[in-house]
């Protein structure tokens, strides 16, 4: 059901809130850029957005606050590989996590400000980790977003519209719905455990790069069908195959660590530009191929393509409590489905 307190049955063209599932498009229009030569990945972000030219990072010793400046800039490559030591703040206990919460963008329903302000916000407050040394997923796609507005000098929907969403007709994608399409909006079960989801009946002033989109299964499919095609589709070229080589290879070197409270990613996988990116055939507690890339959004979206199998699968749904369960759920399902 798409609505089932309303009784509205689920539709090939429902809209679906896709959260993190916004963070890989946000990606792909900054290596458009890149493409362009707008931008390097190697360059410092305080570059284009010089209020995160001078980072503090924030430590806990022996229980004692201790913020110094950070050693290291961040670089473009680590917004998008989640390297920078922005956090979300909600994994883990840290004396920067705790700040972030504590913040007027502390929770993620944030929307009633500017993405300018909200990168002026988070340029005041300390990092997690040293950037480039820790994987932490976290608002660095927020400062993407920024950073790609500020570049193309164009606001982020804007710019993905013309140079993404209107070239793969994905006519339905977007950071909010308008009015005569509100019937289609899908809605999660009342149970009373299922979290509030974010309105998305109006336009936000926060354009957040993190979560912020909507789309449906068919437009999702059209942009993971393009990136399976390896830059192409339907005629249109989105970006060169080399570059979908390099987004979907895995960027995390040995000297970037990955522990910390949650590796969202999981066993098996490292992270490229927006991506899960699979190292191995086992390791992982689901089934897969070396070279598969994945990601999925707070309300029960999901994807993954399979190059080796020539495979593209996206899921749909807006459950945060059986998120997890059905996408496992769907996995088996399809690789056993595989038999030559």
């Amino acid at each position: 059901m798409q609505n089932a307190e309303e009784g509205i049955p689920m539709s090939t063209d429902s809209i679906f809130r896709i959260y993190s599932m916004t963070k890989p498009l946000v990606s792909l229009s900054a290596m458009q850029l890149y493409e362009d030569g707008e931008l390097y990945l190697s360059e410092p972000v305080s570059k284009y957005l010089p209020e995160l030219m001078n980072m503090k990072v924030a430590a806990d010793n022996n229980k004692t606050l201790e913020i110094t400046d950070a050693k290291k800039t961040i670089k473009i490559h680590d917004l998008l590989r989640h390297t920078s030591g922005f956090t979300y703040g909600i994994f883990g206990q840290s004396a920067a996590k705790k700040l972030l919460k504590e913040s007027d963008i502390g929770t993620l329903d944030t929307m009633h400000i500017s993405l300018e302000d909200y990168v002026s916000s988070i340029s005041k407050l300390p990092l997690a980790y040293e950037p480039g040394t820790h994987w932490e997923y976290g608002r660095s796609i927020e400062v993407l977003g920024r950073l790609v507005e500020v570049v193309s000098k164009k606001n982020l929907d804007y710019f993905m519209k013309k140079n993404l969403f209107e070239p793969l007709n994905m006519k339905d994608t977007g950071f909010f719905v308008t009015e005569e399409n509100w019937s289609r909006i899908a809605e999660p079960l009342k149970n009373n455990d299922e979290p509030e989801l974010i309105d998305i009946t109006r336009k936000p002033k926060l354009l957040t790069g993190g979560h912020g989109l909507v789309s449906t299964a068919a437009d999702y499919l059209r942009f993971i069908q393009m990136m399976l095609n390896r830059g192409v589709l339907d005629g249109n070229r989105i970006l060169g195959t080399k570059t979908v080589d390099y987004m979907t290879s895995n960027h995390l070197g040995t000297n970037i660590s990955r522990a910390g409270p949650l590796y969202l990613p999981g066993p098996g996988y490292g992270f490229g530009l927006g991506f899960a990116v699979r190292e191995d055939n086992g390791i992982s507690a689901w089934p897969g191929s070396a070279g598969e890339y994945f990601w999925g959004g707070y309300a029960g979206t999901y994807f993954w393509v399979d190059p080796k199998e020539d495979l593209v699968v996206v899921s749909m749904t807006q459950s945060v409590k059986h998120r997890v369960y059905y996408r496992m759920l769907l996995r088996n399902l399809v690789y056993q489905a595989i038999i030559n």
